[in-house]
């Protein structure tokens, strides 16, 4: 009786080129090496504080053309397409149409790369894309965890610092660090995380 050989196709690896061309999801799908990954729904803290963060650099930062703050951007380069909570792009890095419109697609990585922390999502993950972004020319990272008032500051070629809400007694309460364009912006992480809070009257 003859020998039968049955092979088992492999599924075709998706390219980036073919992922960019498909559909937009909700909540938004980034691409790394073939495997995707879709982004947790945006929770209330996660959106104050991403709409509250980005009017506040805006403010200091689009009509002196200095940068400007967009919310889930989607940023292609170094082999991956990323959705960031929040991109900061230097003026003189935006891209601009023939008609001086701002560009749609976003092929570098951005200067200032800001992430908060949904629940359940796993922190590591978060963190390796900042990582990535900064091996790819990313000045700075901001990655926000809202639920325990925290915020881990990255910046190439330096250790991490952690800025508390309620810093630790030796800890020192110091500003955030800014881009250096902002250099005179003080802002704390205490009073980052008292957007959250209800108003008082």
């Amino acid at each position: 009786m003859p020998m039968v050989t049955t092979t088992t196709q492999q599924p075709q690896q998706l390219s980036l080129e073919a992922f960019l061309q498909r559909p937009e999801t909700k909540p938004a799908t980034e691409f790394f090496h073939g495997s995707l990954t879709q982004k947790p729904m945006p929770t209330g803290k996660h959106s104050r504080l991403r709409s509250r963060l980005t009017r506040e650099i805006d403010q200091r930062t689009e009509a002196p053309e200095i940068a400007l703050a967009l919310t889930e951007l989607r940023c292609t380069f170094g082999g991956r397409s990323l959705v960031l909570d929040i991109a900061v792009i230097r003026w003189e890095n935006l891209p601009w149409d023939e008609d001086e419109t701002i560009g749609d697609r976003f092929e570098q990585c951005p200067d200032w790369v800001i992430e908060i922390l949904s629940p359940q999502q796993p922190q590591y993950l978060v963190m390796e894309k900042i990582l990535f972004c900064l091996q790819h020319g990313t000045a700075m990272g901001w990655l926000i965890d809202p639920y325990v008032e925290s915020i881990t500051v990255f910046r190439k070629d330096k250790t991490p610092t952690l800025h508390l809400s309620q810093p630790l007694p030796e800890t020192q309460d110091t500003p955030l660090p800014m881009l250096d364009d902002l250099g005179d912006w003080k802002l704390y992480a205490k009073d980052l995380f008292g957007w959250l809070k209800r108003p008082s009257h």
